[in-house]
């Protein structure tokens, strides 16, 4: 306490003395003059005393002592003096800097207060109770009022539309508004927040808004435009499902009556004209496909099913599905899937068919010698699979190979003339690839053919790990003979040496009987494509050098007569399981009969003994009658219903005798009642009574993915797609008695 109270009285004398600098130093001084007249005085009358013995010596040495303390104290002051001119200099210069830092300060204020006011952006402040206590030049603009006005207000402007309001992490408010002003009606994005401006102050709400309203427009603007453009995908979607439905119906009559002729006896020039009039009405079929899968890309309903399929598989079951195209031009078509990719994939397997299918069919249309190879292996990365589909065609010039992945664009104007073609197919494929998240590449040189790569990810399956299609025969250290020309030659020899074979391909027959006798082979294959009687001749030359002999043969030639010589045949486009069963035969094993198999029963006498009861809505007198016939000829009992009414009276007629049908095949787009109507009340009618469950198969011509669903919903266990086709037809209804929910 006693020092608080000495600090408080210096503090109070300093204050003093800064207050009053004059009577402070009149004290100081008056006080100094006392105190050295009074010692000095002293000192004298106490000389002159006679009882003071004086000494003169003792005198000199008290002056001198005296003397030497007031030099001391001047030594002292004066050190004292220069501490503090030096202090004094310090705080001179730091007083200057402060100055200036000052200065700059306020300059510094000036301009950012002239940049707050003349902002592009709108701001004010508001106090706690909604006072404007700042607005700068932009925000006075566009109230149309002076700042001095403003200040101290409660103005706000008029509210016309309220946008979507967020808050920031920090308490920052972000909304949109539509005001009204002096200038018309105005967007404005607004920042608000709490800022506190000088301590001991309350805080207050500082708003900064920009006008965006040709921003907002814009955006609406694209909104519109993009509704409108959603509006006319849906429309143009309708109207080509539509158009699709009318023009499917009567093909299906084309199609099918077409077929139906052909069974018939007709003259050699009555059997031309029906084939024309069938692939004519195919090739219209499939440019309605293309049209179809263009207009779902472009609406975006491009859906993926993911589901598990065997990779092998569907590649050898596309190279025979085109192996009939390319042999009717004298071209080869051969696949090879690598050893090394899974047995089963996860994908869209029918989407990739799809792009394959076009590749393939347009390397066959484009290649007039040669062939198509159709090869999978390994993409470069993790569980990416490549497809290259490789022709000898007329290949595509450097300029065209971009372009021709546009639509209705292809390499030129005289190979759209030659091959005819809508250009629709690689840019339909392309999208299909991008929308698999793969790529598709070209490699091409004019004259001498092309390469597409498609490289695809395609994750292994769960069920497939660790399974095999086939067990593969161990040629290790075994010889094979390969005389063949071609591009199957060369991918057939590229798997005989991944098991292991040493494999000797030769072209030419002469320099093959040559090599025979050189070694013992443990296969030797001919392709009977080199010429029958050179095959036939390497056929019993290989007789004494070879355990098996094998001919390679097409699909139209397998039912021909061959000599014994040969112990086994292989169907081209061959099949890697095919070859390595015959492969893996031992000498002592004979392998099958080249007798031409024989011929088929045909499927309509295999029903005809359990015939199914079938009632058919079709309101097309055409379609109806083709139905007739088709079901007639396959030994089913056929009731036909023009409409949805008569379809459901017929069903229930039939139910209420004891007579149910097998099979409802029902059209979807029908008068009076449609079929999805007619469906829901027969489900509605088989569950209020319980009992049999009538199998329901759509008739319908519309292929979009959402009248599947409707069917689906509406209780129908499958559906046909218009032009019927008669192959799919048997197999559904063979399949019936097995399985009553059917996806054809």
């Amino acid at each position: 306490m006693a020092m608080d109270r000495t600090f408080r009285i210096k503090v109070r004398m300093r204050r003093f003395r800064r207050q009053h600098p004059r009577i402070a130093f009149a004290i100081r001084s008056f006080m100094i003059f006392s105190a050295t007249f009074g010692g000095a005085y002293g000192f004298v009358s106490g000389s002159r005393s006679e009882n003071s013995g004086y000494d003169p010596n003792t005198f000199a040495v008290g002056a001198s002592f005296l003397f030497a303390l007031a030099c001391l104290g001047l030594a002292t002051l004066s050190m004292r003096l220069r501490f503090v001119n030096k202090r004094m200099r310090k705080l001179a210069a730091h007083n200057e800097t402060l100055i200036d830092r000052n200065w700059e300060l306020k300059e510094a204020e000036e301009r950012a207060r002239s940049l707050f006011e003349q902002q592009g952006d709108l701001i004010v402040l508001r106090d706690h109770q909604g006072r404007i206590t700042f607005a700068n030049d932009a925000y006075c603009a566009l109230a149309g009022q002076a700042r001095n006005v403003l200040v101290g207000t409660r103005f706000d402007f008029d509210v016309l539309e309220q946008g979507d309001s967020a808050r920031e992490s920090n308490g920052t408010r972000i909304h949109d508004q539509r005001i009204t002003t002096p200038h018309g009606a105005r967007w404005i994005a607004w920042r608000e927040g709490y800022v506190r401006l000088d301590a001991g102050q309350p805080a207050e709400l500082q708003s900064v808004g920009r006008d965006v309203t040709d921003r907002t427009e814009t955006e609406r603007a694209l909104s519109d435009a993009r509704d409108q453009a959603d509006a006319a995908n849906r429309a143009k979607s309708r109207f080509l499902a539509m158009a699709s439905h009318e023009i499917r119906t009567p093909l299906n009559g084309i199609i099918g009556m077409g077929g139906l002729l052909l069974d018939t006896t007709l003259t050699p020039e009555q059997t031309t004209y029906a084939r024309a009039v069938k692939t004519s009405g195919e090739a219209l079929m499939a440019l309605i496909e293309e049209l179809l899968d263009y207009s779902k890309i472009e609406a975006g309903k491009l859906d993926l099913d993911q589901r598990p399929f065997a990779l092998s598989t569907m590649i050898e079951e596309i190279t025979e599905l085109l192996a009939p195209r390319a042999q009717a031009k004298t071209l080869e078509i051969a696949a090879y899937v690598d050893e090394r990719l899974p047995l089963e994939v996860v994908g869209d397997a029918a989407r990739l068919r799809q792009v394959l299918l076009n590749l393939a069919g347009n390397a066959i249309k484009f290649t007039a010698t040669g062939g198509v190879a159709l090869i999978v292996e390994p993409g470069i990365w993790p569980n990416e699979i490549s497809f290259l589909v490789r022709d000898t065609g007329i290949g595509i010039a450097p300029e065209a190979r971009t372009r021709i992945f546009r639509e209705f664009e292809q390499a030129d104007e005289r190979v759209a003339r030659t091959y005819g073609g809508t250009g629709l197919g690689l840019a339909i494929s392309e999208r299909i690839v991008k929308r698999m998240g793969g790529r598709i590449t070209l490699e091409s040189e004019p004259g001498k053919g092309s390469t597409f790569e498609v490289a695809i990810p395609l994750a292994p399956s769960q069920s497939g790990a660790g399974q095999t299609a086939f067990p593969s025969p161990d040629l290790t250290g075994k010889s094979i003979l390969l005389i063949a020309d071609g591009i199957e030659a060369s991918l057939i020899a590229r798997r005989l040496e991944r098991w292991g074979g040493q494999t000797c391909l030769v072209s030419d027959g002469a320099v093959a009987e040559a090599l025979l006798p050189e070694r013992s082979w443990h296969a030797v294959l001919v392709d009977r494509a080199i010429g029958a009687a050179i095959a036939d001749r390497l056929g019993e030359a290989a007789r004494k050098h070879a355990a098996q002999r094998l001919v390679l043969l097409t699909s139209s030639s397998r039912h021909e007569k061959f000599p014994a010589s040969f112990t086994g045949f292989l169907i081209k486009p061959v099949r890697a399981a095919s070859l390595a069963a015959r492969l893996a035969l031992t000498p002592e094993v004979a392998s099958p009969e080249l007798a031409p198999e024989p011929p088929t029963a045909s499927p309509a006498g295999v029903v005809a003994a359990t015939g199914l009861s079938i009632l058919v809505a079709e309101d097309n007198e055409i379609n109806a009658l083709l139905m007739r016939s088709l079901l007639t000829k396959l030994g089913h009992r056929v009731v036909i219903a023009v409409h949805g009414e008569a379809a459901l009276e017929s069903w229930l007629a039939a139910s209420s005798a004891g007579t149910p049908y097998d099979l409802v095949l029902m059209d979807i787009q029908m008068p009076q009642l449609d079929g999805i109507e007619a469906t829901k009340r027969i489900r509605t009618h088989e569950a209020a009574k319980g009992g049999h469950h009538t199998p329901i198969l759509a008739l319908t011509a519309n292929t979009l993915v959402e009248d599947r669903y409707a069917c689906f919903e509406a209780g129908m266990n499958g559906f046909l797609i218009k032009p019927l086709d008669r192959d799919k037809l048997d197999e559904a209804l063979a399949g019936l008695a097995a399985a009553r929910h059917l996806a054809v």
